[in-house]
Formats: structure tokens, sequence, C-alpha cells
């Protein structure tokens, strides 16, 4: 059973921060949010976890095998190269969502994203990392260069990439509690709950069927996201070897 560690990061007062004491350039803010992005993803990569960027002054991180003396870590690191901080929530949960939901409350609890006394909350519960805690499921698009890259301008094929991920998106969400996020290229990684080889059929059918874009799909099982998402991408080249639509990581489904 996947025992999912999950932390929401949040910029502490990001929108008011944007704007006072006047509106800053745009392009401004993308350098802060892209350069930030890529310091979490290597604080946490470098510990064997995963980083999305989702909506950047909010993320998602796969933290387990992370504790809570990395998350404060992560905090002051973040506090003394950056003009902002960032409040921190973490929830284990067998569901992806229902960790993020837990972790997410309680970040909430401790006050608005932008009210100007909450900063740097730091709470939630940590899992030492067990066999078989993490699933990883990586999807890419069958033939994306060749039907899209190679044919289609890029603002054409973004948009079919991206109609593909939001079909994904949320089904895998509504009907598994998953959370997939698109990781650039034509690759969406979920975190996900135990899943059947028909269960990943239907999903890949579901997006077909929805928005014409055949997709293909390595799962992979670990103790930490890194294991388990190397395994997804092993079993992924399995399926471009095989001709195959879902293979796993060598485990019995």
């Amino acid at each position: 059973m996947t025992r999912l560690q999950l932390t929401h990061i949040q910029i502490d007062n990001y929108g008011p921060w944007t704007v006072e004491p006047e509106p800053r350039r745009e392009m401004d803010l993308q350098t802060l949010q892209s350069r930030l992005f890529a310091d979490l993803a290597q604080f946490i990569g470098s510990r064997d976890g995963y980083v999305f960027f989702t909506r950047f002054d909010n993320m998602v991180a796969v933290t387990n095998g992370l504790d809570q003396q990395d998350h404060e870590l992560l905090q002051e690191s973040i506090r003394n190269r950056y003009p902002i901080t960032i409040s921190l929530g973490t929830a284990v949960d067998p569901v992806p969502v229902e960790a993020l939901e837990g972790a997410t409350e309680q970040v909430q609890e401790a006050g608005s994203a932008q009210d100007r006394s909450r900063q740097e909350v730091l709470t939630g519960n940590y899992r030492p990392p067990e066999a078989g805690d993490v699933s990883i499921a990586h999807f890419d698009v069958n033939d994306a260069t060749g039907k899209y890259t190679d044919r289609l301008n890029e603002f054409d094929s973004f948009i079919r990439i991206e109609q593909s991920y939001a079909s994904l998106m949320r089904y895998m969400r509504e009907e598994h509690g998953a959370l997939s996020f698109f990781v650039g290229g034509d690759n969406i990684i979920a975190a996900v709950p135990g899943m059947t080889e028909t269960e990943y059929e239907a999903a890949i059918d579901h997006v077909s069927d929805d928005v014409g874009v055949e997709l293909k799909v390595g799962v992979g099982h670990g103790p930490v996201p890194a294991d388990a998402g190397i395994a997804a991408k092993h079993a992924l080249e399995d399926c471009r070897y095989d001709g195959t639509r879902v293979e796993f990581d060598g485990a019995d489904h």
C-alpha cells in the first residue's frame, strides 16, 4: 500500500508583494518564480524527492524521505536568498489527493496566503521511508514528435499536449485521487495510489476518447520518489520497446 508524504509549498504574502510599493515587472517575477522552482527542485531532488510547480506561487512536493529538519533547512535556505519566504504543510495518506488536502489545510489554518502576519508556517507529519511507499506513473504521448512537433507550429503542438494533460489530470484526480503534473515536452508524472493495469488502460482510453491523444505509461514503486520515478522511466522504456501502453516495474498487478 502506498503511503505518500506530500508537502504543500506556498509563498508567503506573494500577491501583495508583487504590486507593492508598485507593480513589479512581469519578467522579473517570472525570473524569481523560475529560479525559486529550480532551487526547490535541486534541494528536494538532492534528497530523493520530487517537486512540481503547479501555479509557481503554490507548489506540490512528494517528500517521502525528507523529515522536519529537512523542511526547516529548506525554509532557511529560501529566506537567506530570496526577498520572499515560504510556508510548508506536510501530510501522509495512501491516496495522494487526501495527503495534499491534509497538507493544505494545515497551511490554511495558520492564516491566509495574503496575511502579512503569517510567515514560514512549518507543520505536519513525516514518515520514515519504507519499501513501496511511493508509486509514480510516468505518461507520455505516443509519437509526439512525428504527430505534433515536426508537423505543427509550437503553439498548436502545445495546445494538443496541454489538452491531453488537462484530460488526464482531471480523470486521474476524480477517479483515483491521483495527482498528475506536466513536466515538460510531452511528459506527465503522476503520484498515484495502487492502481491496476486495467485502471491505467481506462485512463488512457479516456484521454483518447476525450481529446484524441494517445498515451502510454510506465509505473514504478519505491521507498522514495526518486526510486519510484526511475523505475517508472524504465517501465516506460519497456512500453516503447514492446509497443505496449502500460508497463510496471516488475511487480505483479
